[in-house]
């Protein structure tokens, strides 16, 4: 169980990844589908999703989304016709999320929910889930698509751990740089 910061707040596992999903709200009921397939990396804690609709009333959505973007490790872009169309979702999130993936500070993985014309945009360089790209909805059991889905998503999660493993190893074994000692001290 995490430990408990003050003011309520839970430590983040230092395993469990932050994974942000965008997507059209046409594409919502695609989008908790997926989630149902996520659930066994949720619970194993391998992983902890957000999406907009986690964000409480009253509250600014841009700020909420800008905030999420910046410390997911995982960005899972839900791509569409509507996503594509969406200005909010291709010009905010994907410009963003694909910023960060630029610099290495998360991973963004397409993922192709229904047919659309992808592959010469700025994601087309990305390896993209389903397999091969095939979008969710032509897969002839589409529970079959988004159990490759999590499956890839969870190879995702485990080389981004090992990379942050292997990080914190070198960190640790890298020496410590030497204190000079201020010139009066260095006779003694």
């Amino acid at each position: 169980m995490p430990q408990k910061r003050a003011h309520g707040h839970r430590a983040r596992s230092s395993a469990q990844l932050r994974v942000i999903l965008c997507y059209a709200h046409r594409d919502e009921g695609l989008r908790n589908e997926l989630e149902k397939h996520l659930s066994a990396l949720k619970r194993s804690a391998v992983i902890r999703t957000w999406h907009d609709r986690k964000i409480s009333p009253g509250t600014e959505f841009d700020v909420q989304i800008e905030q999420h973007l910046v410390i997911a490790d995982l960005v899972l872009l839900l791509i569409s016709p509507d996503f594509m169309t969406s200005d909010y979702c291709y010009t905010k999130e994907m410009a963003a999320a694909l910023k960060r993936h630029h610099r290495g500070a998360a991973r963004v993985i397409p993922i192709i929910l229904r047919p659309v014309d992808w592959v010469q945009t700025p994601i087309g360089r990305l390896l993209a889930l389903p397999t091969d790209g095939r979008p969710v909805t032509n897969w002839r059991r589409r529970d079959d698509a988004l159990l490759d889905v999590a499956k890839g998503v969870r190879r995702a999660a485990e080389d981004i751990q090992a990379k942050a493993t292997v990080a914190r190893r070198r960190k640790l074994r890298s020496p410590k740089p030497k204190r000079r000692l201020p010139s009066s001290m260095e006779r003694f």
